[in-house]
């Protein structure tokens, strides 16, 4: 800790962005420098909290990069300056929160199922005795809970891509759980996105591990860990209900785990083979398995209302992860898709609308528009699917509340980010909840 206050006592720092991370940035700080002065630069006016902060507002927010020794920035900020000279000044939480603690991190990332495997894997070690921390992606900035961390403290970290961007340190435990298009509108090419996640393991060392699956291995020389891929041929095996992985074999079945479907069991999987790791017994694993409630908004029952069940599985950002819930899901009757419009390809998506069993298709604008659109085009191979096109969500939850067949399940699963609709996935789950109550 004080091999950090010593780096910072004489920067001229600039926090860029001041949400949930550049808040706790701020607060660390000055609990730790007290009197340090702080610049804070947003594009949305912000109340500063504490003394000696002044705040850059407005559309000019990042036209004084160069006036700074150290720029430490939240993930979602968009750089307007990418030359050498802003880059190299250039750091965020994340990073200098790995410069104190990697050895102690398992940094855990992938396009999705992320925050599920984060927060299952922490709640098995804590309940398995460990001292254990959960941080990062999952909605607890790091500098938040530094002060709590031991020689012996076991850090979970989720890692989005923007936290990885820029980040020149890998943690000791990387795992890189998929990679599907995502964040375009920010990275402007797959590749881009592959290459920012690739920080995960770039900066690991002779010592370090990384689990990855098959299909995401990193290339030749581009890591010095040891890698364990999981998959069909892998070191870490996921069958239809058990996972194997070096020389045990445990057993997954429906009264084990109160998660669904069988991304779900990856997620298991990941957990399970880090917890061999650490000499966590079959037993422990279990019983922390058992007790693990799912998080909100990934495939959550929500209730049942004039004989539909409705789930919120708003999360959900791209086409596959709409298909990995419908297929979680027996009796699907309906689905909700549709959100931001950032270009993604959803050919996968409209080739399962016509493999499917759900009966009635509700999109909404602009992502869903789009797609409806284009299955309109091939209407002939499922006359009987029944296709709507709806104004908005509380519109979309009016028609499924009308062409869902009773006994059956509701399902809102996007595939598509909620910007521009909503602050966020979360606001929208909490909408779709609201909306199928009659709330609102």
């Amino acid at each position: 800790m004080e091999r950090l206050i010593r780096f910072l006592e004489d920067k001229n720092i600039l926090v860029l962005g001041y949400g949930r991370e550049g808040k706790a940035t701020c607060q660390w700080i000055q609990k730790h420098l007290p009197g340090k002065e702080i610049t804070v630069a947003d594009l949305s006016p912000q109340q500063l909290e504490g003394e000696n902060l002044r705040g850059i507002f407005g559309e000019e927010y990042q036209k004084t990069l160069l006036d700074y020794d150290l720029i430490i920035k939240s993930p979602g900020i968009v750089l307007e300056n990418k030359s050498k000279e802003v880059i190299s000044r250039i750091t965020s939480q994340t990073e200098l929160f790995l410069s104190l603690f990697r050895n102690q991190v398992i940094g855990i990332t992938g396009t999705k199922g992320k925050s599920t495997t984060s927060a299952l894997t922490a709640h098995i070690f804590r309940e398995s005795g460990f001292d254990t921390l959960l941080l990062g992606n999952i909605g607890i900035p790091a500098f938040s809970k530094m002060d709590e961390i031991h020689e012996d403290t076991v850090i979970v970290y989720e890692l989005s891509c923007h936290q990885l961007e820029y980040t020149r340190i890998s943690p000791h435990i990387g795992v890189l759980l998929n990679l599907y298009e995502e964040h375009l509108d920010h990275y402007g090419t797959f590749e881009n996105y592959k290459n920012a996640k690739a920080n995960l393991y770039r900066n690991q060392k002779e010592g370090d591990y990384l689990f990855c699956f098959e299909e995401c291995l990193p290339k030749k020389n581009e890591t010095r860990a040891t890698v364990i891929p999981f998959g069909p041929h892998g070191i870490l095996q996921i069958e239809e209900d058990e996972v194997s992985y070096r020389r045990t074999t445990l057993m997954i079945g429906e009264a084990e785990t109160h998660l669904k479907g069988r991304h779900n069991l990856n997620n298991i999987g990941v957990a399970y083979a880090l917890a061999k790791e650490y000499g966590i017994s079959d037993e422990d694993f279990l019983k922390g398995l058992s007790t693990f409630a799912p998080l909100p908004h990934r495939l959550q029952d929500i209730g049942t209302y004039d004989g539909i069940t409705y789930y919120d599985d708003s999360i959900s950002t791209i086409g596959q992860t709409a298909i990995r819930a419908m297929q979680a899901l027996q009796n699907v009757g309906s689905v909700l898709i549709g959100g931001m419009e950032r270009g993604i390809d959803y050919s996968d998506l409209e080739e399962y609308f016509f493999e499917s069993d759900v009966p009635v298709w509700i999109f909404m604008p602009d992502s869903g528009h789009r797609i409806a659109e284009e299955l309109s085009k091939k209407r002939d191979r499922a006359p009987q699917k029944e296709i709507f096109l709806a104004k908005d969500l509380k519109d979309a939850v009016r028609i499924a509340k009308e062409k869902t067949e009773k006994g059956t399940i509701c399902l809102l699963s996007p595939a598509a980010a909620s910007y521009g609709f909503f602050k966020d996935f979360e606001q929208r789950g909490d909408a779709f909840a609201r909306y199928v109550r009659g709330e609102e």
